[in-house]
C-alpha cells in the first residue's frame, strides 16, 4: 500500500469517527433535553419551526439558570411571602383579578429574592421553565389568563385557573427543607 493511501484511509476513519461521536452527541443533547424539559421541548420546537434552533434556545436557557446563584429564602421571607400568600388567597372570593395579579407579583418577588432575573417577562418565563420545567405550561397559561384578562376576554374561570397554576409554583419555588435534596437527586 501507497502511503497516500494509508493516510486516505485514515483521513476517512477519522472523518467518521467523528460524525459517529456528533451524531452520539446530538442524540444524547436531544435526549437530555426531552427529559429535562418535557412538554416545554415540543412546544419550543414547534415555536422555533426547527429542532436545532428550539435545542439551541432550551440549552441556553438552562445554562443561564445554572448558572444562577439561587439563594434560599431566609426563614422569615418564607413566612412573609407564606402571610402574603395567605392574604392573597382570601381576596380571592372578593377580587379575583386584584388576587391573581397579587400571585404573579408575590411569584416575582420569590423569584427575584432567590436569584432568578425578573425585570423582563420572557427571561422570567424561560427561567420558570429551566428551573421548574414540570410547572412550565402552567405557568405560562396563567400569565395568558392575565394578559386576556387585562384586554377583558377571560372569566372569572379562568381567573381560578390561572390562581391555581400560580399556586402550584408557588408551592415549588417557596422551597423548604427538602428542597435541597430535590434539586440533588
Amino acid at each position: 500500500m501507497q502511503p497516500w493511501q494509508i493516510i486516505a484511509i485514515g483521513a476517512v476513519v477519522v472523518i467518521v469517527a467523528a460524525a459517529v461521536a456528533y451524531l452520539i452527541y446530538q442524540r444524547s443533547r436531544t435526549q437530555h433535553l426531552k427529559d429535562h424539559f418535557g412538554p416545554e421541548y415540543d412546544r419550543k420546537v414547534t415555536e422555533f419551526g426547527s429542532r436545532s434552533r428550539a435545542e439551541s434556545e432550551l440549552a441556553r436557557a438552562e445554562a443561564r439558570v445554572n448558572n444562577v446563584k439561587i439563594r434560599a429564602l431566609s426563614p422569615s421571607d418564607r413566612t412573609r411571602f407564606l402571610d402574603e400568600w395567605r392574604l392573597c388567597q382570601a381576596r380571592f372570593v372578593d377580587d379575583p383579578a386584584g388576587a391573581v395579579n397579587e400571585a404573579d407579583r408575590i411569584l416575582t418577588d420569590i423569584m427575584h429574592a432567590r436569584g432568578y432575573a425578573v425585570d423582563d417577562p420572557y427571561n422570567r418565563t424561560t427561567d420558570v421553565a429551566a428551573a421548574y420545567p414540570d410547572h412550565a405550561s402552567a405557568y405560562r397559561e396563567a400569565n395568558d389568563i392575565v394578559v386576556r384578562h387585562r384586554r377583558g376576554h377571560s372569566s372569572t374561570e379562568d381567573l381560578r385557573k390561572a390562581f391555581i397554576n400560580f399556586r402550584a409554583l408557588f408551592d415549588e419555588i417557596l422551597g423548604g427543607a427538602d428542597e435541597k435534596l430535590r434539586r440533588v437527586s
